[in-house]
């Protein structure tokens, strides 16, 4: 008769997981014991909380539901930040914690606490099976729940006394109907709209993504010459050298969209939340008198932030089939628009490249300049938080569907090199890029040794500008260049801290090493850190939250 731990792994099996993010603890020895038994993929790392983030990202890239396994007590509330991180971001987390063994349930027992209390305000949906032969049926509940409409994290805490105790197998409940398939999307009047405007813009989200919308997208665009900004995972669904691409949607990194948007009288959003990134649909980056037609599968996300002129509750990939199909089959003629909104992305892209002098230490946008000429192609990229990020953002293009991973709503910094681990696990054959700040980096810095102990080549990137650049630059501009407070670090050797866990590095602060760092970096088949001397310069990132702080718009000029 199986045990609990069997069975966990059984159920994990047959609903197609087959590896497993975890941090070792008493309460998980059973059950990882039986998952290496069945050749599970056991990828154990070094803080429970780049557990979860881990986990997320392998959700995100794979495009399904992802297990995480932690241990109880302090296990689970330090993986609590990745569960909060993949809710917000709409990506499907089965975080399973365990704990103490349920008959000393509120008896003052080692490591007690409400775990499934403290998450269930960050997931879709918690639970803690009330026996050894409920587990099975609670993971596949979990991977429904985490699955269904837009997607998220949900919680399971199982005693470690269910995971030893023994049970028969169950057999799995049939599979919910299927239902019936979604009648016909009417998109005429959405279509009319898109047909009258003189000045249309289609902004693509998350949700290309995980309906698996990247064809569809494409050739709606190139059906009706739509000009598209893409944000979040849309990112590279389209490559941003396609000519009807035209970069990020963000208006922190992308300041042709200022005015574009200002112009703009009609806008179609696909699956993207109206949301912080977009000014709340507000008269920031909107003109009142512009029209919304959204599109989403979250029935609340529609109309949440700005009125709709038509509202489509739908999954993306449906509702651009149905779109393009009452479009008609001839390509729409393109209009002084297009050459309106490419005229205004050189111009930004001139901006850019402008402020990449050529003096030292480096300014990040002369270093990004010099890497974007210097990758190889099929980059993939893991994206962190911080001034130093935000101008690679900025500059570099998205080109691969899934290969540019973000930090989602939360903003959790730090979460790039966890990211990064599940980034290259997934494409073992691809370059795999993580980029990040020396203050951001510090937060998960060990889990430098998970990727040389699984022996994935990852490179980090380390911009060094000895501090919190971000927080820096907002002390500095709110106090009118007074001293700033607790925003300095050392300037630490970060590629040395590589080496003493395996892997290799180097510091580089002129622009002509550059390349042959990547060349050897690429060439060492171990992790490698490219440790960056930089400048602290702050970005249009910054630049787009000191505006919002004092009311104004950032200079139009990109002058900083």
């Amino acid at each position: 008769m199986p045990n609990g731990a069997e069975l966990f792994v059984e159920a994990a099996l047959e609903l197609g997981i087959d590896t497993i993010f975890t941090l070792v603890g008493d309460h998980l020895n059973e059950v990882l014991a039986a998952a290496a038994r069945r050749g599970m993929r056991i990828v154990d790392m070094r803080h429970e909380s780049g557990v979860t983030h881990a986990a997320d990202a392998w959700a995100r890239v794979h495009r399904r539901p992802a297990l995480s396994l932690v241990t109880g007590g302090p296990g689970h509330t330090n993986s609590l930040t990745g569960i909060a991180t993949a809710m917000l971001a709409g990506s499907p987390l089965i975080a399973v914690s365990g704990s103490r063994p349920s008959t000393l349930a509120g008896r003052q027992a080692f490591q007690d606490i409400d775990q499934v209390g403290m998450a269930r305000p960050v997931v879709k949906w918690a639970a803690e099976p009330a026996s050894t032969a409920e587990i099975p049926a609670c993971l596949r509940k979990a991977y429904e729940v985490a699955d269904a409409g837009r997607k998220g994290a949900v919680h399971l805490t199982i005693p470690v006394d269910l995971f030893v105790a023994q049970a028969p197998e169950t057999p799995a409940s049939p599979a919910p109907p299927a239902g019936r398939p979604a009648g016909p999307l009417h998109m005429g009047a959405a279509i009319d709209l898109l047909r009258s405007a003189a000045r249309p813009v289609l902004i693509a989200g998350s949700g290309i993504w995980w309906s698996r919308a990247e064809d569809a997208l494409r050739r709606f665009i190139e059906r009706t010459n739509l000009p598209l900004y893409t944000i979040t995972m849309a990112r590279g669904t389209v490559a941003d050298d396609h000519p009807l691409a035209m970069g990020y949607a963000d208006p922190a990194l992308n300041y042709a969209v200022h005015t574009v948007f200002r112009e703009a009288d009609l806008f179609l959003v696909v699956g993207k939340r109206i949301d912080y990134r977009l000014a709340l649909g507000g008269a920031r980056l909107f003109p009142a008198e512009a029209r919304f037609i959204q599109v989403d599968i979250h029935p609340p996300e529609l109309g949440l932030n700005r009125p709709l002129e038509v509202a489509v509750c739908a999954d993306a990939r449906l509702a651009l089939e149905a779109l393009t199909e009452a479009a008609g089959p001839a390509v729409w003629p393109p209009t002084p628009w297009l050459d309106r909104v490419r005229a205004l992305r050189r111009e930004w892209e001139a901006q850019l490249a402008a402020a990449a002098d050529a003096e030292l230490p480096l300014h990040p946008a002369a270093f990004f300049a010099g890497l974007k000429q210097a990758l190889p192609p099929a980059v993939l990229y893991s994206w962190d938080g911080g001034d130093f990020t935000h101008w690679g953002r900025a500059i570099l293009p998205a080109h691969h569907a899934g290969g540019w991973l973000r930090l989602g709503p939360l903003g959790t910094i730090g979460s790039a090199l966890p990211n990064a681990i599940a980034l290259q696990l997934a494409y073992p054959d691809r370059r795999v890029v993580a980029i990040t700040g020396d203050g951001a980096l510090g937060f998960y810095l060990a889990e430098m040794d998970t990727a040389v102990r699984h022996r994935l080549p990852i490179l980090l990137i380390v911009g060094n500008d000895a501090g919190w650049g971000l927080e820096r630059e907002l002390q500095s501009f709110a106090t009118s260049g007074e001293p700033t407070v607790a925003c300095e670090l050392q300037a630490s050797r970060y590629d040395l801290v590589m080496q003493a866990f395996g892997g290799r590095g180097e510091t580089i602060e002129r622009l002509d090493q550059v390349r042959p760092a990547l060349e050897r970096a690429f060439a060492a088949g171990v992790p490698y850190c490219l440790n960056v001397t930089i400048r602290g310069v702050r970005s249009p990132f910054t630049d787009w939250q000191i505006a919002g702080k004092v009311g104004l718009r950032p200079a139009p000029n990109g002058k900083r």
